[in-house]
């Protein structure tokens, strides 16, 4: 079972990351570095998943092969940030079915407004991965999680870029049955919501819009 928070220390994640947060780094740049980043991070999200065997040949001989157990995973992205960690993942697992949850941060009171949901089926029986570049209140995360478990999700584990202590604590009290997995755990949100020292808005910085 993977622990309630994994903080990937891995070199290669942290020196991405270090140029993802730099204000001069290009939109190109940080949309390839999101891409680089997930699969990197989809490594550690994916460990421990439920393993069998089959029966295979060699060139040289037959064997009782590992192979991942069950139906396929479902990946769930927040929109519309979710979708930089989903490419990447994609890539590492191009055979995992999609969901879509639209949210958006009301900037009065920092909830999250639902605009789209859809989900793939038979969630109650794969392991599902949610995935935002930002655990930063954790409203829109607990809203999502929660509208996986209304639709049968059981197995789910969350996948995010950076993470403040007050998302992580939200998280933890909502949904303690859901592990989550980030690059790094900044400092503190900032009165407008945002990750402290963080990088901005992820979503302005992939898409380059403002």
């Amino acid at each position: 079972m993977l622990d309630h928070l994994t903080v990937v220390s891995h070199p290669l994640v942290q020196h991405k990351l270090t140029i993802m947060r730099d204000k001069d780094t290009s939109t190109a740049s940080f949309r390839k570095l999101l891409r680089e980043i997930s699969l990197l991070l989809a490594y550690e999200v994916t460990r421990e998943l439920p393993m069998t065997t089959r029966r295979i040949e060699t060139p040289l001989q037959p064997m009782d092969a590992p192979a991942i157990e069950g139906k396929k995973l479902a990946l769930i992205s927040i929109l519309r940030a979710g979708n930089g960690l989903l490419d990447g993942i994609l890539e590492l697992i191009p055979a995992a079915r999609v969901g879509f949850v639209g949210l958006y941060r009301d900037p009065e009171t920092l909830q999250p407004v639902q605009y789209y949901c859809k989900l793939p089926d038979h969630l109650e029986d794969r392991v599902s991965i949610v995935v935002d570049p930002m655990l930063a209140t954790g409203n829109s995360s607990v809203a999502a999680i929660s509208l996986l478990k209304q639709a049968g999700a059981k197995n789910i584990r969350f996948l995010c870029l950076l993470a403040a202590p007050e998302g992580i604590a939200r998280m933890k009290e909502t949904h303690p049955d859901v592990p989550i997995v980030t690059a790094a755990v900044d400092n503190c949100l900032n009165d407008h919501g945002y990750i402290v020292p963080g990088l901005g808005d992820a979503g302005d910085r992939m898409f380059g819009t403002k």
